[in-house]
Parts: C-alpha cells; structure tokens; sequence
C-alpha cells in the first residue's frame, strides 16, 4: 500500500509542511517531536524521493482580479495515446487552464481554468480551446461559488488505514 514505505513521523512532516510549508525547520521539528538536524535531513530525503513536489503560496484569484472559475469538459476525436499528450501538453502552455485531468467515461478531460473576466475566457474559449486540432466537444460549467477546496491529501484518513491493516 502506498504511504507505508514512509515512517510515521515521515508522514507528521508531510502532514505538517502541507498544512504550513511557511514554518521554519526548527518549528517542524518540534511540532513531529525530533531534533532539528535529523528534521532537515528527512525533508530533503522527501524531497528527493519526491514527497514533496514544491511549496507555493496560496493565493487569492479574486483579489488579483481573477473573477471568473470554469470548468471546462472536454471530448477528444481521438484516444490514441499520441493524441492525447499532445491535448496535454497544449494544456500545459494555456495560462488561463490552470488545472487539467484526463478523466475515463463520456468526458475526455476536464480543464480548471481562471480568467479575469467572462468575455477573456470566452475568447480562450472560441480562440484557442475550440479550435485545438482533435477536440471534438466542450461544455463548460461557470463555477458560482466554492464550497471547499483542500489541496494535498486526507493524512489522518491514511493514518487510520494503516492503523487497521487495511
């Protein structure tokens, strides 16, 4: 099962550093109850091993003048596998889509994308999104309000999996 190559106090620092990346190294090493060095160490090991893929600031869309989240849900012509990391490596160059999934099912991909207005998504839209060489389909969905939104994963759901066995 995956998690369980990690110590428990490998996952505490994982669980720490996603709750609070900002911390000081002196700080972690309290919070998961070792010394300082031997703290450094472990992150740079989960670092390398890649744990931990990078620290970023979580920052306000709105704030920024960032208005408009919208779910875009996309059908591709073709499933060959060529066909579908060049859909993904397009993704990767559009600043607006700013997360993108490939999903099984009736939809091919769902894309995240943030815009500072409607009309600025509408051109990405009519623009770039549906004019992309194998797209077949898109339907968007405008997101009106967020309910929750939980990066990293659920530590103490893994903890309670590897408590029992399962």
């Amino acid at each position: 099962m995956a998690g369980t190559r990690l110590d428990p106090i490998d996952r505490k620092i994982l669980a720490e550093l996603q709750a609070d990346g900002r911390m000081t190294n002196v700080e972690l090493a309290k919070r998961v109850g070792i010394s300082a060095p031997p703290c450094l160490r472990r992150v740079r090991t989960l670092e390398e091993a890649g744990y931990i893929r990078g620290y970023h600031a979580e920052v306000d869309a709105r704030e920024l003048g960032f208005e408009v989240q919208v779910f875009a849900m996309v059908g591709l012509a073709s499933q060959a596998e060529a066909d579908l990391s060049a859909f993904e490596e397009r993704c990767r160059a559009w600043p607006l889509v700013r997360e993108c999934h490939m999903l099984n099912g009736e939809v091919d991909f769902i894309l995240k994308c943030a815009a500072p207005d409607l009309s600025s998504f509408q051109k990405f839209l009519t623009g770039e999104l549906l004019t992309t060489p194998n797209v077949a389909s898109v339907k968007t969905s405008l997101v009106i309000r967020g309910a929750k939104d939980e990066p990293g994963v659920p530590f103490d759901v893994l903890e309670q999996r590897l408590a029992s066995g399962d």
